[in-house]
């Protein structure tokens, strides 16, 4: 139990159904969803669609989704809703464009949107309810607006300069050519007539038609490569795929395969468990051991990461007890690597912004989702006819030949965005994910570890200061937030590691504990955002 007398909120706690987003607004559209007949999948994508609205910086329809899905039955369904690169995405194509790599505002960044594929294919598969009940909550944000949130309003300052590069973008997201603040009322009547199109006639009305139609013509206008056909294709772009998992501490971690990156949360554990036990939770070799990991896998995931259906992608390698000891052995608890060794091993031969919400039904059904635009407004790019911004998740990509993540036609990129589900004897214990880019398979293991190895509630374990490694050439740069003991800081820096202060946190989690024993689900929301967890 935490400390009364300190600041922070206690777990939330319900005896039928509970939901924990990064708003407020999404966990009520979640709950009042099934309070009136839906599931937890059917509440998922309501408070998804809420999200999509009222926190448009992190999420949109114009993006991505993954989910895992755990019935009351037993077992874990995993799907797929990354978007593919168009059909005439090849690297000389973007070459004769004039890029060298790939860049977060340019239109080449642009990937056809999943998110609406997968919202239906999970509807079909595990929902009560027809997309037209679920949507309701969604339409009625966009038409009648709604009120910017502390967090959003900090994000969508620092995103003034990208909504400016595109005029369209500007004429909705920019007032006066400012940032709309806080307690702002923002209203997006073209999003909400989109809604409404797709909660009528379903992912056909957002990847063929008119919609469609306006998303390619703001795009060919940018100088994209985009099609009405490569939208056509992304109807059915969504699939379910067969989740990874491993053994921890007495319980079965799952993810979802690559092209997403929750292979690393699996290699982090995998990893750190067969360390001895720190003292704590804030202990220096604690953080020491969890940073050097973090520094090797990030490093496997730069180099092998990508879609399996284009690239060889080695998970049995990755994954294997042999190589994370290896990885495991590589680390001193006297001192910081100062050089990398290649990626996956020197014998081996070489083959950010997001919204996570988990609902959980009084049936035991559990949804673990995570919907994304990439990074903050993700291009920037807004088809401002029906309202959707365009998320850069092609930013993902790279440009060198050869390369497993080189962009190609049709090919889906790397992705940063992961939910977890953590299960026992078959059944789902906790629904739980930690969304913000690069930073996520850190913080589900920071995460994990704090709840289950150190013993922190569920909203403690959410709570607690997070650091992470630099990904890319500053790898020694350690990011901390300023919740770090100034005594920590120092340690890190004598182990050689080199802290520096970060300007927003790291990401926002939810997490949803289920309490077969005692009947009672236990639900933490992140400070870092604005939403919060609720049930009845």
């Amino acid at each position: 139990m935490r400390d009364l007398h300190l600041p922070g909120r206690s777990p939330a706690m319900a005896l039928n159904a509970m939901a924990a987003t990064s708003m407020p607004v999404a966990t009520l559209a979640a709950l009042e969803t099934m309070r009136a007949g839906g599931n937890a999948m059917d509440g998922a994508i309501a408070a998804a669609a809420v999200l999509a609205v009222a926190e448009p910086q992190s999420t949109g329809i114009g993006g991505d989704c993954f989910c895992l899905y755990a019935p009351a039955s037993g077992g874990v369904h995993a799907i797929n809703g990354s978007g593919k690169a168009p059909a005439a995405a090849t690297p000389e194509a973007l070459r004769a464009a004039g890029l060298t790599k790939m860049v977060n505002t340019s239109v080449h960044s642009v990937t056809v949107p999943g998110a609406i594929s997968a919202w239906e294919a999970l509807n079909k598969a595990h929902g009560r309810l027809g997309m037209d009940q679920i949507l309701q909550p969604a339409i009625g944000y966009a038409e009648q607006g709604f009120a910017v949130s502390s967090r959003v309003a900090a994000d969508w300052e620092d995103s003034v300069g990208k909504l400016s590069l595109q005029p369209q973008t500007a004429r909705r997201f920019l007032k006066d050519g400012k940032a709309y603040g806080f307690g702002d009322r923002f209203v997006q009547p073209e999003l909400g007539a989109t809604l409404r199109a797709i909660a009528k006639d379903g992912a056909r009305a957002f990847y063929t038609g008119a919609i469609a139609a306006d998303m390619v013509k703001t795009l060919r206008a940018a100088g994209g490569l985009h099609t009405e056909e490569d939208f056509a294709e992304g109807m059915t772009a969504a699939n379910f795929v067969d989740p990874i998992s491993r053994k921890w501490r007495g319980m079965e971690v799952f993810q979802c395969p690559p092209n997403g990156s929750g292979l690393l949360v699996l290699m982090l554990l995998g990893i750190l468990e067969g360390f001895p036990e720190p003292a704590g939770p804030l202990d220096a070799v604690r953080l020491h051991r969890h940073l050097e990991a973090a520094r090797l896998v990030y490093r496997d995931r730069d180099a092998f990461l990508a879609d399996p259906a284009q690239a060889e992608v080695p998970l049995d390698r990755l994954l294997s007890d042999g190589y994370l000891d290896k990885l495991r052995g590589m680390i001193s608890d006297d001192r910081a690597m100062v050089d990398l060794p290649p990626p996956g091993d020197a014998d081996w031969e070489k083959h950010k912004d997001t919204v996570y919400l988990t609902v959980v039904d009084r049936d035991g059904n559990a949804c673990s989702f995570i919907n994304s635009l990439f990074e903050g407004f993700g291009s920037g790019i807004l088809a401002e006819g029906c309202g959707v911004m365009l998320q850069n998740r092609g930013f993902g990509f790279r440009l060198q030949e050869g390369h497993p993540n080189c962009i190609a036609p049709r090919k889906r990129p790397m992705h940063t965005i992961i939910p977890g589900m953590v299960m026992k004897d078959g059944k789902a214990i906790m629904p739980y994910g930690v969304m913000g880019g690069h930073f996520q398979p850190m913080g589900q293991s920071w995460f994990l570890t704090n709840h289950f190895q150190f013993g922190l509630d569920v909203q403690e374990a959410l709570d607690l200061t997070r650091v992470f490694p630099s990904v890319g050439e500053e790898h020694r740069n350690v990011e901390i937030e300023n919740g770090l003991p100034p005594a920590l800081r120092d340690a890190l820096a004598t182990l050689g590691h080199q802290p520096k202060l970060i300007k927003k946190p790291h990401g926002g989690g939810q997490a949803i504990l289920i309490d077969r024993e005692r009947g009672v689900l236990i639900g933490g929301s992140d400070p870092r955002k604005d939403g919060c967890a609720m049930g009845y």
